[in-house]
């Protein structure tokens, strides 16, 4: 049986180390941070909890939230080319403060997820 993203990246603490390198950058990114939240605390937390489900651990994103369905989450913002390239940078950083966790697959797998889904959710 073939182990999930989620298992082989030892469970829910990658992910947080990955969300909170992202939302590092995004703390001080002047198109970014205006998107967000003052508190970031529950940004974060829906973050871990969604990448924990889409790489197969438990869903308890969607037992809390409902369905993902990002575009519609993502609508009220106006996503655009220099949004979506912000949101791709500062993702890209935070996939590379974990790169050494990771295998060149995964790594790939990851960057071409969050590649798809940044282009996917432009809006403007």
């Amino acid at each position: 049986m073939e182990t999930t993203l989620y298992e082989q990246v030892g469970g829910e603490p990658f992910f947080e180390r990955l969300v909170d390198a992202f939302y590092e950058v995004v703390a001080t990114d002047e198109i970014l941070r205006p998107m967000y939240p003052d508190d970031l605390v529950e940004a974060r937390r829906h973050l871990v909890l969604f990448l924990v489900q889409y790489w197969g651990g438990p869903s308890t994103y969607q037992e809390e939230r409902g369905h993902p369905r990002l575009r519609m989450r993502h609508a009220p913002f106006h996503i655009t080319k220099k949004a979506r390239d912000a949101w791709l940078a500062a993702m890209t950083t935070a996939l590379q403060s974990v790169r050494g966790e990771l295998t060149d697959e995964q790594f790939a797998d990851m960057t071409s997820y969050f590649d798809m889904a940044a282009h996917q959710l432009r809006n403007v």
